[in-house]
């Protein structure tokens, strides 16, 4: 499992750019970068769509004057789904960034089973990284929402 001091595994992630399917890399998205990054279960299911990106989105501009170049929703859904949950939610400051076969999901040992709704998700997180290492983290326990929030991360920061 991801902790502190971890560095990030390079990875291809999927990404709507200028209405064209990209696929940066780890070290493209993290390199030489201060990155907030958020994962959730799924697009536009209810915590996530009512809470989590929402609470991100308010205070995007908070988090970006502390330092932050990117601030990045992750999720194992595919590129077009993103795209379209990012522009549906109004997160213009958010790199809606896909993770469609759960591969770094599953190399961080961030996933979990959700086979009744779902197959392979991420389990619900948050985290700062300094060019490519992981400088803090706050994991949820199953079913939670109370430590990978916007507003925990921006007094983290």
């Amino acid at each position: 499992m991801l902790e502190v001091g971890s560095t990030l595994p390079e990875v291809s992630f999927g990404y709507i750019k200028d209405g064209k399917m990209t696929d940066p890399r780890t070290n493209e998205i993290f390199g030489d970068k201060r990155v907030v990054v958020f994962a959730v279960p799924g697009a536009f299911t209810p915590t996530c769509s009512q809470a989590h990106l929402p609470g991100y989105v308010a205070l995007a501009d908070k988090i970006k004057a502390k330092g932050v170049d990117t601030i990045v929703c992750l999720s194992v859904n595919d590129a077009y789904v993103m795209d379209a949950w990012g522009k549906a939610s109004n997160a213009e400051e958010i790199m809606m960034l896909a993770d469609g076969n759960g591969f770094f999901t599953k190399s961080i040992g961030m996933d979990m089973n959700t086979s009744d709704f779902g197959g392979t998700r991420s389990v619900r997180y948050s985290m700062l990284v300094e060019d490519g290492e992981v400088v803090k983290i706050f994991v949820e326990d199953p079913g939670r929402f109370e430590v990978s929030d916007a507003e925990t991360m921006l007094k983290n920061l």
